[in-house]
């Protein structure tokens, strides 16, 4: 895996905006989000942006309903080759960014991609009824295609541009209680395996109270988890993955209730945050060395006002974790 070459504090999107537009939408990011910009994914636009719908299209053996969810299986297609590429039906979030990124005076230094993940992919087939061993086989080898496509596409389209590609697994979710859908082991695996499918910049966004051991276990340079006490509890595992020079997407912006005007309060709950873990052993300079910072989740079911407001706070609170890691680095002389 390349070195992590971001700067403290960056923002950026973790997944959907409200845009039916997408040359606006892409417009908004590179203007509120200018250090690490993310192509939108656009579901309110066409069902084909859905997190789900917009990668198993490329599966010959996946028909889609009109809503995006999976209609039916066809399992004597489903050996078949995957052939993924990218249109203007279910990717013009990410055709209308690359256009716009293209069009600045100077290409941005990185920018931030997204896939769901080969767990959340297997789930979501094994439910459509492919048997279990057979759906996160094929949602293995769907994930690594994807992800060698994105890459591929922006290092035409961006050359100068470094990537972050990030794999979204809300299906962790199913691993913390109850019967686990697979083998632990084989999910750290599949996991493991898109993520070393690219040479660029990787992450995990774990939703919610997704299984953070297997997101870790899985090695991703960069771990995305909204902000909460929950953390506390894997305090050592977020102390090892910083230690090994690991980096965090704080989600300190919420997206499941209103927020205010300011970033005063989301701040102080970030802060709150590292202060605990830093009594339970994590590193409080790499705390803040190693963040980036995020809404939650995606925003897509918000207003367009309220998805830039709270684009806008996340980029407050990065101005704050940035000025607070120079201030680390003053202090301990490096």
């Amino acid at each position: 895996m390349p070195p992590i070459l971001l700067s403290a504090g960056l923002a950026t999107g973790i997944g959907s905006l409200p845009h039916r537009d997408p040359m606006a939408a892409a417009a908004s990011v590179l203007r509120l989000h200018p250090g690490l910009p993310a192509a939108p994914q656009l579901p309110v636009r066409t069902p084909l942006e859905g997190m789900l719908a917009q990668w198993v299209r490329a599966l010959p053996e996946v028909v889609l309903a009109a809503d995006g969810t999976i209609a039916s299986i066809d399992l004597s297609a489903i050996e078949a080759p995957i052939v993924v590429g990218f249109d203007e039906i279910a990717h013009g979030g990410l055709l209308a960014f690359l256009t716009q990124a293209e069009r600045q005076p100077q290409a941005p230094a990185f920018v931030k991609l997204q896939l769901t993940g080969p767990l959340t992919i297997g789930i979501a087939l094994a439910a459509a009824g492919v048997p279990a061993p057979m759906a996160f086989d094929r949602a293995g080898l769907l994930a690594r295609a994807w992800a060698r496509a994105l890459e591929h596409v922006v290092a035409e389209r961006l050359p100068d541009s470094g990537l972050v590609l990030f794999f979204d697994e809300p299906g962790l979710v199913a691993f913390r209680d109850g019967p686990a859908p697979i083998d632990r082991e084989r999910a750290t695996d599949l996991l493991s395996g898109a993520l070393a499918a690219v040479a660029c910049t990787v992450g995990v966004h774990v939703c919610g109270q997704g299984d953070l051991r297997i997101a870790l276990d899985a090695g991703p340079q960069i771990l995305g988890v909204e902000t909460s006490s929950a953390l506390l509890a894997h305090a050592a595992a977020l102390g090892r993955h910083l230690e090994g020079d690991g980096w965090i997407a704080w989600g300190a912006v919420p997206t499941d209730r209103p927020v205010g005007e300011q970033a005063a309060p989301l701040w102080k709950n970030l802060v709150e945050c590292w202060c605990e873990l830093t009594r339970r052993g994590c590193d409080g300079v790499r705390l803040r060395r190693q963040s980036l910072v995020t809404p939650a989740c995606g925003l897509a079911g918000h207003g367009i006002s309220q998805a830039e407001r709270a684009m806008k706070l996340a980029r407050e609170i990065g101005f704050r974790i940035h000025d607070q890691s120079v201030a680390t680095k003053l202090t301990v002389g490096a």
